[in-house]
């Protein structure tokens, strides 16, 4: 079967390997659609994403795709079910596990970054990550599901009520999702901080962002209950700190670089009583974001700028490609 193997750092080769053999606890997927995330680029570039990544591997953790085998212990879905992958696989001893945070387990490991994921015609996962997924979501659709599940836990983390404003800092596909995803949780306003003209007027027309801010000359005022920083630098992790009111709460959701470092005045966090809260990956989350593909309540069709092939991939990484906001990979037909 073809696949895109990462074989070394900033290196691919399309290969030609045996379909993997199914385990009695395991589902073989028929992957449709595989997106593309920052988690892949940092892969690709050698650098550590939920776990590291040793080549040669086939990368892919945003599945969405259709069940060709079972294992022979396996109930919970049958050939031909329209499937989606939630990637992470928690070791269910250690600490972390034991105590209700499998997000931090000791022995993660996750399909598309220590075993072969959807980058390819044909993968396995555990039966207990894999979820069926109704008619009404596309695979296309479907494939955003990981990506949003992580943004569910993140909000999952925070306090919310309806009388609540939130800031977005991030005009990427991530901050466009948690945009929407704040208002299906009842906040009511939300607004939207960016580098992007067109995407912040997008999320004003389609989205109903409220105040846009393009941070590349606007100020953003310090009136915020709850700031969403969805970039990863140290420069947006400032301005998240910086927007905020007191008593606010700070989702440092962007993923920045394993050296890098921000400052923030550790005075102002005292007194404004702040609460600055990280988020790793996607615990419990991947039925929530199923229902939310599935009412409409979140939209991601808007969001996907990019169908491409296992022979494009390179050049999104590499930023070949221009003007990415989502890309997901067209593997198989649907």
């Amino acid at each position: 079967m073809k696949a895109l193997v990462l074989t070394g750092t900033k290196k691919f080769d399309i290969q030609d390997l045996p379909t993997p053999e199914v385990k009695p606890d395991e589902v073989l997927v028929n992957t449709a659609y595989a997106g593309i995330c920052g988690t892949d680029r940092a892969l690709y570039a050698g650098l550590p994403g939920s776990a590291n990544a040793v080549p040669p591997i086939v990368l892919g953790h945003e599945n969405s795709g259709t069940v060709a085998a079972v294992g022979a212990n396996v109930t919970t879905v049958k050939v031909g079910d329209r499937v989606v992958v939630d990637p992470n696989i928690y070791c269910g001893k250690c600490e972390y596990c034991l105590t209700d945070r499998p997000e931090l387990c000791d022995h993660l490991s996750a399909v598309g970054v220590t075993r072969n994921g959807g980058l390819e015609k044909s993968f396995t996962a555990p039966a207990s990550v894999v979820y069926p997924i109704p008619d009404s979501v596309s695979l296309k659709d479907a494939a955003t599901t990981e990506p949003l599940s992580c943004a569910v836990h993140g909000v999952q983390l925070l306090k919310l009520t309806p009388y609540q404003k939130a800031l977005v800092i991030g005009d990427g596909f991530m901050g466009q999702l948690f945009v929407q995803l704040l208002q299906a949780y009842g906040v009511h306003q939300v607004d939207l901080a960016g580098i992007i003209d067109e995407k912040l007027a997008l999320n004003k027309e389609k989205f109903n962002v409220v105040n846009t801010y393009n941070t590349t000359r606007d100020k953003i005022p310090a009136d915020y209950d709850v700031v969403i920083e969805a970039v990863g630098l140290p420069q947006t992790q400032e301005q998240a700190v910086e927007a905020t009111k007191k008593g606010a709460q700070v989702l440092m959701f962007g993923v920045g670089k394993p050296d890098q470092h921000f400052s923030m005045n550790t005075y102002e966090v005292y007194q404004k009583q702040l609460t600055i809260q990280g988020s790793f990956i996607n615990p419990y989350a991947f039925k929530d974001a199923i229902a939310l593909l599935a009412s409409g309540e979140v939209n991601v069709d808007p969001l996907i700028s990019h169908v491409v092939g296992l022979d494009e991939v390179e050049g999104v990484l590499n930023g070949d490609v221009k003007g990415v906001s989502k890309a997901v990979v067209k593997v198989t037909e649907d």
